[in-house]
C-alpha cells in the first residue's frame, strides 16, 4: 500500500474541524486512505455503495448521522445529498471537531442535488492519484522547493527518458500501476471509463446522448496542453455549444477534466483568457490517445503535449500536501508568449514553470519565463523550465534548468 503524503493534512484537518471532506476522482485511494483513518482513530466506516447504508441514508439520514460515534467515515457521500442538511444539524448539536470524515467522488458543490452547504464547519481536501513522488515512497515537495528563499545549486539529477515516458504511460491511479503489462493497463482504463459512464455520469446528470463522452474525452486528450477552443471542440465532436458546456461541467464534477485556468492579474497587457486542456492523469490522457506502447510514445510526436499534462498535474499534486499554498494558472499574451504554470502564492510571489520534452536547451527556451518576470517585477521569486536533461543550472537571474527527474529525486 502506497503512503499519501496529504495524510498529515487530514489529521490536522480532523483535529480542529467539525466535517473533513476527501475528495477526487474515482480509484485514486480515497477510500483506503478513509480506513486507515478510521483502523487508527477506533472509528466506524461505512460506505454509500453499501445497499443497506445508502437505504437508511436516502429514507432517514438523521439517524444514520445520530448513530455515528466519537469517529464515522462516510464514503461515497456524493450518493446520498440528502445527509449535509443531517450532517449539518447534527455537528451544530454537537460541535466537537474530527467526528466525521467524508469522501467523495463527484465535487458536490457542483452538483444540482446538493442545497445545503456545510460553509465554515466543513474543510474540503482532495485526493489526487498518486504523484510519482509517492510511487518512490518520498514526501519530497518541489512547491515549497521553488517557493523557497534557500539557494539552489547546480547538480546533475539523472532522467532517464525511457523510463520517463513509463511513468507518463502508467499515471497514477494505484490499480493501474499494479499491471505492468501496456495492454492489461489499457485494459483497466477502459473499463475505468465504462464505469465511470455507466455509474457516476448517469447517475448525476439528465443529459441525454451520454454515448458521446467517450468520443469527447478522446477530443480532449488529443488536445492536451493546448488552449480550450469551444467552437473546434463542439464542431469535432457534432455536440452542440450548449450541450458541450453541460458535458464539460460534468467531467469537471468528476474530476476527470481539470482545466488550467489562465492568468488574469492586471498587467496592463492584453492575455488570452482561455483555459488550457488537461485531463487529471497522463496515463489516461496517454490511453485515450491510443498511446499504450511506451517504446512508441517515446517518439510520438503526442510526447510534448502529453510531458506537460504529466508535468502540471504531478505539480496540482504536490500542491495537495505543501507547506505553500498557492494557485495555478497559464499565462499566455496574445503576441504568443506564453508560460506552461504560473503558480501564485499570496505573500510569497509568483513561480513560472516551462515544460520541453528536449533534453537539451537554449537560453531562448526561457522568453516566456522572462517575459512573465518583466511584467510581474518584484513580486517574481524563480522561473523554472523542466526538460528531459540531467543538469540542474542557473540560467541568469531568477532562472532555472530543472530535470523532471527532480519532480521525485529533488531539485
Amino acid at each position: 500500500m502506497y503512503s499519501r503524503n496529504i495524510i498529515g493534512r487530514v489529521r490536522a484537518a480532523l483535529a480542529d474541524t467539525r466535517v473533513v471532506l476527501l475528495n477526487g476522482a474515482r480509484q485514486v485511494g480515497k477510500s483506503t486512505l478513509a480506513q486507515q483513518l478510521a483502523q487508527e482513530r477506533g472509528g466506524r466506516y461505512l460506505t454509500l455503495d453499501d445497499p443497506a447504508v445508502a437505504g437508511l441514508a436516502h429514507a432517514d439520514p438523521s439517524a444514520l448521522v445520530q448513530a455515528a460515534g466519537d469517529f464515522t467515515v462516510i464514503d461515497e457521500v456524493q450518493r446520498a445529498p440528502e445527509i449535509f442538511p443531517a450532517l449539518k444539524r447534527e455537528v451544530d448539536r454537537n460541535p466537537v471537531p474530527g467526528r466525521f470524515l467524508l469522501t467523495g467522488s463527484a465535487n458536490v458543490f457542483l452538483l444540482p442535488k446538493v442545497s445545503e452547504s456545510l460553509a465554515g464547519r466543513m474543510e474540503v481536501l482532495t485526493l489526487h492519484p498518486l504523484s510519482q513522488a509517492e510511487v518512490q515512497g518520498s514526501a519530497h515537495n518541489l512547491i515549497d522547493a521553488v517557493f523557497s528563499a534557500a539557494p539552489w545549486t547546480a547538480r546533475t539529477v539523472l532522467t532517464d527518458r525511457a523510463d520517463l515516458v513509463r511513468r507518463l504511460s502508467a499515471g497514477g491511479f494505484p490499480e493501474a500501476l499494479s499491471r505492468t503489462d501496456p495492454q492489461r493497463r489499457a485494459a483497466w482504463f477502459h473499463a475505468y471509463l465504462a464505469s465511470l459512464l455507466q455509474r457516476d455520469v448517469r447517475d448525476y446528470t439528465n443529459i441525454e446522448g451520454l454515448s458521446d463522452v467517450p468520443r469527447l474525452l478522446s477530443l480532449l486528450a488529443a488536445r492536451s496542453g493546448t488552449l480550450m477552443n469551444m467552437a473546434e471542440v463542439s464542431r469535432s465532436a457534432g455536440i452542440p455549444h450548449s450541450t458541450l458546456r453541460r458535458y464539460l461541467a460534468l467531467l469537471e464534477a468528476l474530476f476527470i477534466l481539470q482545466p488550467l485556468p489562465a492568468w488574469s492579474a492586471n498587467l496592463g497587457k492584453r492575455l488570452v483568457k482561455a483555459p488550457k486542456v488537461h485531463l487529471l492523469d497522463s496515463g489516461l490522457a496517454a490511453n485515450l490517445q491510443g498511446q499504450t506502447d511506451p517504446d512508441a510514445l517515446l517518439l510520438s510526436p503526442h510526447l510534448g503535449a502529453l510531458l506537460e499534462t504529466f508535468a502540471i498535474q504531478e505539480l496540482r499534486r504536490h500542491l495537495s500536501w505543501a507547506k505553500t499554498a498557492a494557485t495555478a494558472w497559464h499565462y499566455r499574451t496574445v503576441s504568443g508568449r506564453e508560460v506552461d504554470l504560473v503558480l501564485e502564492s499570496p505573500g510569497r510571489g509568483i513561480v513560472g514553470v516551462e515544460i520541453k520534452a528536449s533534453a537539451t536547451i537554449a537560453r531562448g527556451d526561457f522568453s516566456g519565463l522572462q517575459d512573465l518576470a518583466a511584467s510581474t517585477g518584484a513580486p517574481f521569486v524563480r522561473g523554472v523550465l523542466v526538460y528531459t536533461g540531467d543538469q540542474l543550472l542557473p540560467f541568469g537571474d531568477r532562472m532555472w534548468a530543472v530535470p523532471i527527474g527532480a519532480f521525485w529525486a529533488g531539485p
